[in-house]
C-alpha cells in the first residue's frame, strides 16, 4: 500500500514538473519574440494601411503623402496629393518632411514604401503609416493622377 501510495506521489509531481515546463516555455516564447527592426525606446512602429483605410481615415486629417517611386514612375500617374521624393533620396530630404506631421507613405509595391518608413522612423519620425503600393491602389479602384 505505501508503494501505491509513492507512485502516485511521483505521478502526480511529475505532472505538475510538466506542467511548470510547459508554462514557462510559453511565456519565454511570448517575451522573447522578435520585435520589428524598427521599434526602438523612442520610436513608433510603422503603421500599414490599406488604400481603404486611407480613403476613410486620411481625407479630412491633415498628413503628408509622400511617393517614394522614381520620378518617372511618379509622372505615370500618381495618387492625387501626393508628393515624389524617391527612397533613393528620402534620406538625404529630410529636411522637406515635417518630423511632427503625419507622413503616408507609398510606391508599386509596398517595397520601397517599407524602407522608407523604415528610415523614417530611425530619424525620429513617430506617426508614419505605409500605404503599400499603387498596385493594391488601382486594384482597390481608386484612381491616380
Amino acid at each position: 500500500m505505501k508503494l501505491s501510495r509513492n507512485r502516485l506521489l511521483i505521478s502526480v509531481a511529475l505532472i505538475v514538473v510538466v506542467v511548470v515546463g510547459v508554462a514557462l516555455a510559453l511565456n519565454s516564447m511570448n517575451s522573447a519574440a522578435p520585435t520589428p527592426a524598427n521599434a526602438g525606446p523612442n520610436r513608433a512602429i510603422v503603421q500599414n494601411i490599406t488604400p481603404q483605410q486611407y480613403q476613410a481615415d486620411f481625407t479630412s486629417r491633415e498628413h503628408l503623402l509622400i511617393d517614394v517611386r522614381t520620378r518617372e514612375e511618379f509622372a505615370s500617374g500618381h495618387i492625387a496629393g501626393a508628393v515624389n521624393i524617391p527612397v533613393e533620396e528620402i534620406g538625404s530630404r529630410l529636411s522637406e518632411i515635417p518630423a511632427d506631421e503625419t507622413v503616408v507613405l507609398y510606391c508599386r509595391s509596398g517595397n520601397r514604401s517599407a524602407q522608407a518608413s523604415q528610415i523614417l522612423n530611425q530619424n525620429g519620425y513617430s506617426t508614419v503609416y505605409d500605404l503599400g503600393g499603387v498596385i493594391a491602389w488601382t486594384a482597390a479602384g481608386l484612381p491616380l493622377e
